[in-house]
């Protein structure tokens, strides 16, 4: 669980990168499925390395993608057990890299879609130093927080039948109550993925943090 396989794209002005935008995966996809956003995010990004690792394990529900940790059991405990076991491996995976690129924890963007938002979350809010923020698609809050309060910027469609809108909304609430800084975008006709008015906030909210 600690050599994850990951797919890259280089800083969009060339050289060596000054920052780091690691994209977490949704259950039954993998590294590829996000890593084309280094693109647009490259554009209000140009220094940044974009780092899309796959998760460790093969999708249990599935005959292809990978998995961060299971949903068989739907329980809330099992759930938050299971993003508490996946979080040290992406730490580390993380460190690693940002020590052989040689960027500071603060020139770091962790963001995940679905049950990679969980886990950008849980791993964002509870490693230290923290990162220089977070994006979470269509996700949830799903561990304890942690002491760190790097801002968060919040995207979920109010259509999703996967993963409920109201998950963020609580999300929101929770995290703003602890004093982190949260930007929320509801688009109401969006479903369980991203569209262009979500992806435009994202590269936004990393130009803002990693100008």
């Amino acid at each position: 669980m600690d050599d994850l396989l990951f797919h890259a794209a280089p800083p969009a002005r060339g050289g060596a990168p000054d920052s780091l935008v690691v994209l977490v995966h949704g259950y039954g996809a993998d590294g590829a499925d996000l890593v084309g956003l280094s693109e647009p995010w490259g554009r209000a990004v140009p220094g940044g390395l974009f780092l899309a690792p796959d998760g460790p394990e093969a999708c249990e529900m599935a005959p292809w993608g990978r998995q961060w940790f299971g949903l068989a059991d739907m329980d809330p405990a099992r759930l938050a057990e299971g993003v508490a076991a996946a979080v040290p491996p992406l730490s580390r995976f993380v460190a690693r890299q940002a020590a052989l690129h040689g960027v500071a924890p603060g020139r770091i963007a962790l963001m995940g879609f679905s049950q990679g938002a969980m886990l950008a979350l849980a791993a964002g809010l509870s490693v230290e130093p923290p990162p220089a923020c977070i994006l979470a698609y269509s996700g949830a809050l799903l561990a304890g927080l942690g002491s760190a309060r790097p801002p968060v910027l919040l995207v979920h469609g109010e259509a999703d039948l996967v993963v409920p809108v109201a998950a963020s909304r609580a999300a929101a609430s929770a995290l703003e109550a602890a004093g982190v800084p949260v930007t929320a975008l509801f688009p109401p006709a969006l479903g369980h993925g991203l569209d262009e008015a979500g992806i435009a906030a994202g590269a936004a909210f990393l130009a803002r943090h990693l100008a």
